[in-house]
């Protein structure tokens, strides 16, 4: 498998610490980059889903990928030694970014729980975000329109659901099927993005992400989440490139309406027959609309403009159509 992870993601391994965990992420770039862009992952997945986005990038821009705590590379602890929370999520960032240097301007790319975080981060320091771009996610609570999913529940609240999460790697082995609609995973590509949740012990951040999903006042995010949607106000000015997979089962169309209402200046690319790993179902039309959007020129920009323009036209119908539900 090390083998298969050097050649998926070619890029040099990068740690730093930060309250006693080891965190994993790419930094790469030219000597005098146009600007920095920070990727941001969410839940089942780590910086494996941003190679390619890295790899179109990095000739022109500084690309920051970091693996959230119990993801990818970075650190799996228990609960003794890591506090599974948004609020901590948002502090490694911080620092991450802080360690680096790197307050100054960025374009920010986010995906899945990488919203909240991503926007977290941009909520205290909204001065330096230059650019946003969206990928099946949220930085809201969960809109009315939408029911909260059953597998997700089961998930979150009863211990079935531990165990399926744990004892059997249910979430991230499931999701790199579900996850993708008009491409699927080879099987390489698949055992990489689930090989670094191998165990009950490294399975921890898999559930705890879902168990963090704050419905309630009283669960412990719900305020937090709720501070990060009044901030979204600062971004009404901020260029924002959205793309999205209008099969995921979690981030549908109702959460791409809330984005268009909240930042209703976003270029928005939507897609009816991709999932929830855009950047794997569509990645030719993503990235090269992401390198267009950041004035990136040669392999990155390869793919046929054709296919942004069919996809928003779907978009404002589907939109049209979440708004009638």
């Amino acid at each position: 498998m090390e083998h298969t992870l050097e050649r998926l993601l070619p890029f040099a391994r990068n740690w730093f610490h930060n309250k006693g965990n080891r965190i994993h992420y790419v930094d790469e770039g030219p000597a005098a980059p146009k600007g920095t862009v920070v990727m941001v992952h969410g839940n089942p997945s780590w910086s494996l889903y941003y190679r390619k986005l890295i790899g179109a990038l990095k000739q022109d821009y500084r690309c920051i990928a970091m693996d959230n705590v119990g993801c990818g590379l970075s650190d799996k602890p228990s609960d003794k030694g890591y506090d599974y929370t948004l609020a901590r999520r948002i502090d490694d960032l911080d620092s991450l970014l802080d360690k680096l240097g790197v307050d100054g301007k960025v374009t920010l790319v986010v995906h899945d729980w990488g919203g909240m975080i991503g926007m977290g981060y941009a909520a205290k320091h909204p001065e330096r975000i230059e650019r946003l771009v969206i990928l099946n996610t949220a930085a809201f609570h969960i809109p009315k329109t939408k029911a909260f999913p059953w597998p997700l529940w089961i998930c979150r609240n009863t211990l079935l659901g531990t165990v399926l999460v744990r004892g059997f790697n249910a979430f991230a082995g499931i999701a790199s099927y579900v996850g993708v609609k008009r491409k699927p995973m080879d099987p390489e590509l698949r055992r990489a993005y689930v090989a670094p949740f191998n165990s009950w012990t490294n399975r921890i951040s898999t559930l705890r992400f879902v168990q963090d999903i704050p419905l309630h006042p009283r669960d412990r995010a719900f305020e937090l989440v709720s501070s990060i949607e009044q901030s979204l106000g600062q971004f009404t000015e901020t260029p924002t490139l959205i793309h999205w997979g209008l099969k995921d089962f979690v981030f549908d169309r109702h959460f791409l309406e809330v984005w268009r209402r909240k930042l209703p200046q976003a270029q928005v690319h939507a897609y009816e027959d991709c999932g929830h790993y855009i950047l794997e179902d569509a990645s030719d039309e993503v990235i090269a609309s992401v390198c267009r959007f950041l004035g990136v020129t040669g392999a990155g920009v390869s793919a046929p403009v054709q296919a942004d323009a069919d996809s928003a036209k779907k978009a404002e119908a589907s939109a049209r159509s979440a708004g009638a539900q």
